[in-house]
């Protein structure tokens, strides 16, 4: 969150885009996935910019010399922790030690503020963190000692008296993600740029939430998972991918109201203007695998929460379905297996879908990923996280796949992930979302994410020498020859009309 992401604002502005859609700022799990978050709302403390600690007095000046020697093109997850969290936690003991009044009443007007989830999450790190010390890297908190897993009264008392400096230090550095980021986003608000956020449905087992809430998700009565998340075989894989979340205990959301879901979508809805929710189907029906099974093709579909959990949102939220109400402020990931009752509840929450060009050439005239076939109520990807770059694509997709398209864009394709910006463009969605990527034309090595794979995935990371001057003016002839343009008024999706960047947030 340092200069880098203001100079990108700055970026957007010049190349006419409204809007910055970013991968989950949570904290990162196995695999360094994004999707595996320890916690539903906390922020991920590596993207807390170190220079502004050094501005504030908690860290010093050479902390930040000499340069670490991290790559420009791939993050390094081990270096850049190992870097970082050292210098965070200097920065923890500077504060608590010298931090100023001012600074202490507004930490601790946080911490109140936050302590629904707060709390649990700097006992569960800190817990976390003293069992990886000893040694046992790869446990769970099923594997903590029965007391604390069962989270006994006199064990969580002991363990927060005993982790107090821990535990303060993990609050600090929520504290300071958030305000920086909050600052970020004022900061793009005030230059008529949006943030989008996005929201994975499900958590990762290893988790605070998880932890404090067992009564929520679908377990074993020792904690353990029964039932775990995925999809049945698709575009992306012919068995399918077994994601290894745990799934919800949806009639005991219902019965407690569904507050867990309104806090974390309150919390989304402070940190973003837009909140892209994942894997929307979900919500109609889930595929549920037996945490014992090999692999996803042994699941079966099991019901969602459906309208009540979307009306619940909406009436603590004041989240209304209507055309120019703050509802608009979501955006549904409606992709993979759509039935009509998925697209019936999509509907009935009021929410727009997305399409995603690389999927639309499969000969099929009717394909609803084609432009022609597009609704307004809609949100046109290029790509996505999961998908290859446009130029990967291209350079895979089977030929008489590349002749339907030539023949249906009107182009060559020399220069392809342009031709899929333009389109998207000239397409009638309301919004138009390219990848970072894409708009550098990078091929398959930039890839972010293989649905499927641990490896060599989400570590992808531009640098400012692959930008070049051309890149905004070009995105911002488009815009302009699209009536894509940035409205004056403030970022919703009826006024951010423009092109939008996908792009990882630093």
């Amino acid at each position: 969150m340092g200069p880098s992401a203001y100079h990108f604002v700055d970026w957007l502005v010049a190349g006419g885009q409204s809007l910055w859609q970013v991968l989950p700022v949570g904290g990162i799990g196995p695999g360094n996935s994004p999707y595996m978050s320890p916690s539903a709302f906390a922020g991920n403390e590596l993207l807390i910019d170190l220079a502004q600690l050094v501005e504030q007095g908690w860290l010093e000046a050479d902390a930040l010399v000499p340069d670490p020697g991290f790559g420009d093109e791939r993050v390094e997850f081990a270096q850049v922790i190992a870097f970082r969290m050292t210098r965070l936690r200097r920065a923890a003991r500077r504060f608590r030690a010298a931090g100023r009044e001012a600074e202490r009443r507004r930490f601790e007007a946080f911490c109140r503020a936050e302590q629904g989830w707060l709390d649990d999450y700097a006992l569960f790190m800190s817990l976390d963190a003293r069992q990886r010390a000893s040694g046992a890297a790869d446990s769970t908190w099923q594997d903590w000692p029965p007391a604390l897993a069962r989270r006994e009264h006199a064990a969580l008392a002991d363990a927060t008296a005993e982790l107090e400096e821990e535990c303060a230090s993990w609050k600090f550095w929520q504290w300071c993600f958030r305000e920086q980021w909050l600052r970020l986003k004022a900061y793009a608000n005030g230059r008529g740029v949006g943030i989008v956020g996005d929201m994975p449905i499900f958590v990762s087992p290893h988790s605070a939430d998880v932890w404090a809430h067992p009564q929520l998700f679908d377990l074993e009565a020792d904690g353990r998972l029964r039932v775990v998340a995925g999809v049945p075989p698709d575009y992306f894989s012919a068995t399918g991918q077994h994601w290894g979340n745990p799934l919800y205990d949806w009639a005991a959301h219902a019965r407690e109201g569904y507050g867990w879901w309104i806090g974390r979508m309150r919390n989304a809805l402070m940190l973003f203007d837009l909140v892209r929710v994942d894997h929307f189907r979900g919500f109609e029906a889930y595929w549920e695998i037996p945490a014992t099974a090999d692999s996803a093709v042994e699941g079966a579909w099991r019901p969602g929460p459906g309208r009540a959990l979307f009306s619940a949102l909406y009436a603590a939220l004041d989240l209304q379905p209507t055309p120019h109400s703050a509802g608009r402020r979501i955006i549904a990931e409606d992709l993979g297996i759509i039935t009509p009752a998925v697209d019936a509840l999509r509907a009935a929450a009021g929410l727009p879908g997305m399409r995603v060009l690389q999927f639309a050439f499969d000969g099929d005239a009717g394909n609803a990923y084609l432009p022609h076939n597009f609704s307004h109520d809609t949100v046109v990807y290029t790509g996505t996280h999961d998908n290859d770059t446009t130029p990967g694509w291209w350079k895979a997709l089977p030929g008489r796949a590349q002749d339907q398209v030539r023949r249906y864009l009107a182009v060559r394709g020399d220069c392809i992930h342009w031709d899929l910006i333009r389109a998207a463009s000239a397409s009638v969605a309301r919004l138009a979302v390219f990848p970072m990527q894409d708009v550098l034309g990078l091929d398959s090595a930039a890839r972010m994410n293989r649905p499927g794979s641990i490896e060599g995935v989400w570590c992808w990371r531009f640098h400012w020498g692959q930008v070049e001057g051309w890149h905004a003016d070009h995105l911002a002839e488009l815009s302009a020859l699209y009536d894509r343009l940035p409205r004056a008024e403030a970022p919703t999706p009826e006024s951010a009309r423009g092109a939008d960047i996908l792009a990882p947030s630093h």
